[in-house]
């Protein structure tokens, strides 16, 4: 058999805060993400790339933890950043009046949808990893299917999505029934960067959930 390309694309925000979700798994924040998908790799395959596509918060101390996580991925030439963008939402209660300010995560889907429609036409991939559970992705994997491309679907933690899951049937994999493979893939708590010569070391606020 020859070699299948693969290629990962993960909604950060949907993968955060279906580790978020559930206290107990929050001490996966600091996760290999390679390394974690290379474990799902059969034999006759060979992982291109991860994909992992999110946008930078507007808390700074979110915002710092967030880009030690990436710097610490990109030291791995598998792993691929792209970054959308957080816009200021506010948010009025019809009865009190009472207005709140919040924050939502805009063009991942979009891009996370360009970027697997682009590979398929360019045979850039033989398999396309699509980790969410945003049904956004359906019309983009339906796209990527029609010229030959493999799509299986990976929901983060849980997260699930009955229509996403329903054009892929039996491609469809539930990631918290492989939380072996995420322990095994929690990356050292201190990991030397070569470009920069640094040494990286894990958020404080995460190396505490590791220890509940």
């Amino acid at each position: 058999m020859d070699t299948q390309k693969v290629m990962v694309y993960v909604d950060g925000f949907n993968f955060y805060y279906g580790l978020k979700k559930n206290k107990n798994w929050r001490k996966y924040y600091w996760l290999d993400m390679v390394n974690f998908f290379e474990m799902f790799m059969k034999p006759y395959q060979d992982l291109v790339s991860v994909k992992y596509f999110s946008a930078k918060p507007d808390n700074p101390d979110k915002a710092q933890r967030q880009n030690t996580f990436f710097q610490a991925n990109k030291e791995n030439d598998k792993f691929q950043l792209i970054m959308g963008k957080y816009l200021c939402k506010k948010i009025t209660c019809y009865n009190c009046g009472y207005t709140i300010q919040t924050y939502e995560e805009k063009e991942s889907d979009v891009r996370i949808a360009t970027q697997i429609v682009n590979d398929a036409h360019n045979l850039n991939c033989d398999v396309a990893i699509v980790v969410s559970a945003d049904s956004d992705m359906i019309p983009a994997i339906e796209l990527a299917q029609k010229v030959g491309t493999k799509v299986y679907v990976y929901f983060p933690p849980f997260q699930h999505s009955n229509s996403l899951a329903s054009i892929t049937p039996s491609n469809v994999i539930k990631l918290e029934r492989y939380e072996s493979r995420f322990r095994q893939c929690i990356m050292p708590d201190s990991i030397h960067l070569n470009i920069s010569n640094y040494n990286l070391t894990i958020p404080a606020k995460w190396k505490e959930y590791q220890k509940k």
